[in-house]
């Protein structure tokens, strides 16, 4: 991993007293690694280099804890996987979705939606299509399995009961308080945007 005659320890060393340059050759051998790490465990709202950045703060803020005993990248591996693992946590705590998880094109067609009452165009329907899944991300796997079925497939209350072995009225309620929770993930959206 290291280029050929890099000694780690010794650059690990000049960072500690503070050589910037040394910094910058740290940065240049870990870039790979870490970049490797983040993709693996890339949470959904988080941008890899953003990632890659709270990584290096960590390395750098915690080099002092860095003891020699292993490999600097073995120590920075397991910085970086329990980064992307607290991200990860921290995601899951919040799964609402927020105006800045959207790309351009779904805010403008969740604007159109928002400001009229009308179906999105055909040309939008792709757009329509991944943010109805984004929106449908944050439901728990019951609610999303039901709100597929029933809106997206087009599926009766009957069909649905014969293949979850859910009862009518459970299934009803669900939906119902599912769809719910949509409108309400909906207006919060919309209140970020304003």
């Amino acid at each position: 991993m290291a280029e050929a005659g890099l000694d780690m320890a010794a650059c690990v060393e000049r960072v500690r007293r503070k050589d910037e340059d040394a910094a910058r050759v740290l940065v240049r051998e870990l870039y790979p690694l870490i970049m490797k790490i983040v993709r693996s465990h890339l949470p959904r709202r988080t941008d890899e280099e953003d990632l890659a950045q709270m990584v290096f703060g960590k390395i750098f803020a915690h080099l002092e804890q860095y003891s020699g005993n292993v490999p600097i990248e073995h120590w920075v591996s397991r910085v970086a996987v329990n980064t992307c693992l607290n991200q990860l946590r921290s995601e899951k705590c919040r799964p609402e979705l927020r105006w800045a998880d959207l790309n351009e094109a779904e805010a403008e067609v969740l604007e159109k939606i928002a400001s009229t009452s009308r179906e999105p165009d055909p040309s939008e329907q792709l757009v329509s299509r991944d943010l109805a899944r984004k929106m449908l991300e944050t439901l728990s796997p019951k609610d999303r399995l039901i709100l597929t079925m029933l809106d997206l497939e087009e599926r009766s209350v009957e069909e649905i009961r014969e293949r979850t072995g859910w009862n009518a009225s459970l299934i009803k309620v669900r939906a119902f308080r599912a769809r719910k929770k949509l409108r309400k993930q909906f207006a919060r959206v919309m209140e970020q945007e304003r």
